[in-house]
């Protein structure tokens, strides 16, 4: 078996479908959505499908699914306080959640949501500010702009199995962080080669993940990489050479 042939049935083992099943529709998402509808009240502007699924991205291994919140940028409430309120109104019925940088994680139904309120900028525009718990302050981004970007980047394979080694080795590695960093690894690079491109994300993540500062596409305010402290960088780092110095495949993603 070739290393391309290798990391292919990897990605076959762990994707999971970009659209969301009829069952789970029913079951999961329809009663979360109407469990927001009545926390945000009047000021709920729309729920949408996030993150990995809508970017073609998701394995099973992580969340099932990202729900994007949308308030209206009439919203009187700080991001903090529609964060915070959204938590404990989900606990309160009786949901276990936790609290994640910008998203608060569920559990609901025998599947892992999560959950990412925003307010929404004024005018024609999809622009949203978050609020950020790690360090208790705010961002601005573009969910859909974000979508976009990874859906059509051509490279799905790599960024899927960056997030299987990721979740294997058990690193904090915000998703959009790192999806960011696998097309800037291979903004040069030939496609239809995962297992040679998954190896050049390696190196990167060995020599320049600590110091590069990779800014949100949707913000050049936003720098994506402040998303994690310093330890934190050298903590995916050392992994990274501990895996590139292995011998086998398997012993780095299976």
């Amino acid at each position: 078996m070739s290393p391309d042939e290798y990391v292919r049935n990897i990605i076959y083992k762990y994707k999971v479908p970009t659209e969301v099943d009829p069952t789970t529709q029913i079951i999961v998402v329809n009663p979360l959505i109407d469990i927001i509808k009545i926390w945000a009240g009047d000021c709920l502007n729309t729920i949408q499908i996030s993150g990995s699924r809508s970017k073609g991205t998701a394995i099973n291994i992580s969340s099932d699914l990202d729900l994007f919140i949308s308030l209206k940028s009439t919203t009187s409430n700080t991001l903090k306080e529609i964060y915070d309120s959204l938590y404990d109104y989900v606990s309160n019925n009786g949901i276990t959640c936790r609290k994640q940088n910008v998203s608060i994680g569920i559990n609901y139904a025998g599947h892992k949501i999560d959950l990412v309120p925003g307010k929404k900028h004024s005018g024609n525009t999809n622009d949203h500010s978050l609020y950020r718990s790690k360090k208790d302050t705010w961002t601005q981004t573009n969910i859909n702009e974000h979508i976009d970007k990874i859906r059509n980047s051509g490279r799905l394979e790599e960024i899927i199995l960056i997030k299987v080694w990721r979740k294997l080795h058990n690193l904090d590695f915000p998703s959009i962080y790192l999806e960011l960093v696998v097309l800037e690894t291979l903004a040069y690079k030939n496609k239809n080669q995962p297992a040679t491109n998954f190896l050049s994300v390696l190196d990167y993540l060995i020599e320049s993940l600590v110091d590069k500062t990779i800014m949100d596409p949707a913000n050049s305010n936003n720098v994506i990489s402040d998303d994690l402290y310093k330890y934190e960088k050298e903590i995916i780092a050392k992994k990274a050479k501990e895996c590139r110095n292995q011998q086998y495949w398997e012993s780095i993603i299976w």
